[in-house]
């Protein structure tokens, strides 16, 4: 979703077509004004003198590279094909494997807890940080304050900088600790700022909402994200299958019971199907009728709600599938 964070720009190969926007032109002597008024804004919302000075200590001017990477994003014009090929990857899944097994009775309590299941988490985990290798090499102040600044997504952002604010405030993580993305999106389950206040929990139970280096309060987190976006416990994503010849996919707002959809020709890709047939179900072709198909149910709109992309939800369903098979 928009307010969440940008679709994986960083997980994307450089060699795509760039796009170069323009953006408000700003002199950098703007930004010490622009600070100025973000540290009153936040003072009257509460934060501590302390914490803003904490917070901007080594924040001085706008950060070239975040504009950089925030001006020269690759366009999002690739094939299912494609993007399959990229990220939902052997590697992957084996690395996925080893990191499940490792924390095998984490996942159980997890489940236990959210009702979500391991297979979903750890697709997720393994796209937005690769298992927690990759969180990204940015302060999180020093990124939302710059693109605050840069004036596209003014509002956007700086609302994300107050929640960050917030954030420390709490005492959960220390300026030097909150790394994350060129966008804002933190630690290994990717939260924006204001999604890590919703959604973020100290599973660890040490007071801490910890998604940097927390294994249980990353996992939780990630579970509770799904629980209260309408995550099912006991069902499942979806999976992938065959199209009769002519059939027209219409996408995921078409919704029938999976029986009705066997009735009309379509079959599991391999094996059994698995949801029930009064199953309300929708037909899901990415690259079209003659590319790969997927049956998808209600929870694949819950992965949706983590990022709006039936790209990145078949490839978490996909990874956590190979992750748990």
């Amino acid at each position: 979703m928009p307010t969440r964070r940008f679709f994986l720009a960083a997980s994307l190969p450089t060699t795509l077509a760039l796009t170069h926007g323009v953006g408000l032109a700003q002199d950098a002597g703007s930004f010490g004004s622009f600070l100025k008024g973000v540290k009153a804004e936040a003072r009257r919302s509460g934060i501590s003198a302390t914490t803003v000075d904490r917070a901007f200590a080594s924040v001085s001017g706008p950060n070239q590279k975040v504009l950089d990477r925030y001006r020269h994003q690759p366009e999002f014009t690739m094939t299912w094909a494609r993007y399959r090929g990229l990220l939902v990857t052997d590697k992957r899944i084996t690395d996925g494997r080893a990191a499940f097994a490792a924390n095998r009775a984490l996942f159980s309590r997890v489940e236990q807890q959210f009702g979500v299941a391991p297979g979903v988490i750890s697709g997720i985990w393994g796209l937005e940080s690769s298992f927690g290798t990759t969180m990204g090499d940015f302060h999180v102040i020093d990124a939302l304050a710059t693109l605050a600044w840069e004036g596209r997504r003014a509002a956007f952002f700086r609302g994300e900088l107050m929640a960050a604010l917030k954030i420390l405030e709490n005492g959960d993580v220390a300026p030097t600790g909150m790394m994350g993305s060129y966008a804002g999106a933190m630690g290994q389950p990717q939260f924006m700022p204001s999604s890590y206040l919703r959604y973020a929990v100290d599973l660890e139970g040490n007071g801490h909402r910890n998604i940097w280096t927390s294994k249980p309060d990353v996992l939780g987190s990630i579970a509770n994200y799904l629980a209260r976006s309408g995550w099912r416990s006991g069902g499942t994503w979806g999976q992938q299958v065959l199209l009769p010849a002519g059939f027209d996919p219409q996408g995921r707002d078409v919704k029938r019971s999976l029986g009705d959809w066997a009735t009309a020709g379509i079959r599991p890709l391999a094996g059994r199907w698995v949801a029930p047939f009064d199953a309300a179900s929708a037909i899901v072709a990415p690259d079209g009728a003659d590319g790969e198909a997927f049956v998808v149910f209600a929870n694949f709109a819950a992965i949706r709600r983590y990022n709006p992309s039936d790209f990145y939800a078949i490839a978490v369903g996909l990874i956590g599938d190979g992750i748990t098979a």
